[in-house]
């Protein structure tokens, strides 16, 4: 579409947002002959322009709501102005179950009858009580993180939140686990996706799967479900990289996350005002924004979900990556133990790479300075104050530093 005189300006028009626009216009892609990349997809702004769009209309977009059923029987009917965050969170988390249960390839399409696996995953989040993955459970978890409902979340928050929710999805067995102190740690990852290597070893059956099978006849019998290779592990990565502002030595690898196949996306943006990125073209991040109002959906009789408005069905926003606030986390999606180690390859080389500054560390085990969040127990209900925001601080001010 024309786009008017008055909105050509790109360090304008690149950062306008849903509700500055009222459904109005957008700006179109850019034609530019540089890669775009999308969640790990490489795409040619020139030719491929209706695959771009597809794709990211695909992703589940959630954004304000209104006139939904008070959280928590009396607070809020609206999340306007304080939940863009976790409805960040909750994209984030989307993708991962759409990558899940649909794969990273589906594509929505408008008006067409939708697979039983989407509209199960869109009933996770669905504005009501007893949703998985709702605003009313996500604030109300909050709250025994310290943060009151109606307080505004950062990244760290959001994603310890749904490290705790996601217990309670058995449907889609998810590992969530957020990565601390700039730091992922491969044998803690593959014990929290491998839970039977644990059992294995309790029962002298390290050697293969034949003793731990005989294991399982005993009393170390696991429910049927925990002895899977591998359950699919989300990987959130809370970081600071800056003070401020970004350090530019790390653009170019956060740039580099977006490439891998399998990027979730990074959840951040301005102070107070959150974004879900999805991928990059040139210097700017191509972002889903949750800052417009739309009224709460119901699902019909048939259990069907009026889905439209969980589509942007427009050009996504952009903005400069020099523009991102420090404080993010990044979300990484293996549905195997094969993707996560080709996913560990992957990080190995770029931290090889003299171009940029690694913005977290990969190591096989746990180094003898950190102590394991799991092991302090914290639980929704953890009241020791320090302890409290040293792990969970939406502002993210004990995050070490990364630095030159």
């Amino acid at each position: 579409m024309q786009v008017p005189m008055h909105l050509q300006m790109p360090s304008f028009a690149a950062t306008l947002t849903y509700d500055t626009l009222r459904f109005g216009e957008f700006e179109d892609f850019p034609e530019t002959s540089e890669p775009v990349w999308i969640l790990g997809k490489q795409y040619n702004a020139l030719t491929e322009k209706d695959d771009i769009l597809s794709d990211v209309t695909s992703r589940l977009w959630f954004t304000y709501r209104k006139n939904f059923p008070p959280i928590g029987g009396t607070g809020p009917t609206s999340d306007t102005g304080w939940g863009c965050m976790l409805r960040c969170g909750q994209m984030i988390l989307g993708e991962a179950l759409v990558c899940r249960h649909l794969g990273r390839d589906w594509r929505w399409a408008k008006g067409h009858k939708q697979r039983e696996e989407y509209i199960s995953i869109l009933n996770a989040f669905i504005d009501k009580k007893d949703s998985y993955y709702s605003i009313h459970q996500i604030a109300q978890m909050g709250v025994g993180e310290g943060k009151p409902i109606g307080q505004w979340y950062g990244p760290n928050t959001v994603a310890q939140v749904l490290k705790k929710l996601a217990v309670f999805d058995t449907w889609s067995r998810l590992v969530v686990h957020v990565a601390m102190d700039n730091t992922v740690v491969i044998e803690e990852i593959k014990r929290l996706c491998m839970p039977w290597l644990d059992v294995a070893g309790a029962c002298g059956g390290s050697e293969g799967m034949g003793e731990l099978n005989g294991c399982l006849e005993g009393a170390c019998a696991l429910a049927e479900e925990e002895t899977a290779l591998w359950k699919p592990l989300v990987l959130l990565i809370p970081l600071r990289l800056g003070l401020t502002d970004i350090n530019e030595a790390y653009i170019e690898t956060l740039k580099q996350c977006f490439m891998l196949p399998q990027s979730l996306g990074v959840i951040g943006g301005k102070p107070n005002s959150a974004h879900y990125f999805i991928g990059y073209v040139g210097e700017e991040l191509i972002y889903l924004d949750p800052h417009t109002t739309q009224p709460a959906v119901e699902p019909c009789e048939d259990g069907q979900v009026p889905d439209e408005t969980y589509h942007c069905q427009h050009p996504p926003c952009r903005m400069h990556i020099c523009e991102l606030d420090p404080s993010i986390a990044a979300g990484f999606f293996c549905r195997t133990e094969d993707e996560f180690d080709d996913w560990c390859m992957r990080i190995r080389r770029l931290s090889c790479n003299k171009w940029g500054l690694p913005m977290f560390e990969l190591v096989d085990s746990q180094p003898s300075h950190m102590v394991s969040v799991d092991a302090l127990n914290l639980t929704p209900d953890f009241s020791d104050s320090d302890r409290l925001e040293r792990f969970f601080d939406s502002e993210d001010e004990e995050f070490e530093i990364l630095s030159l």
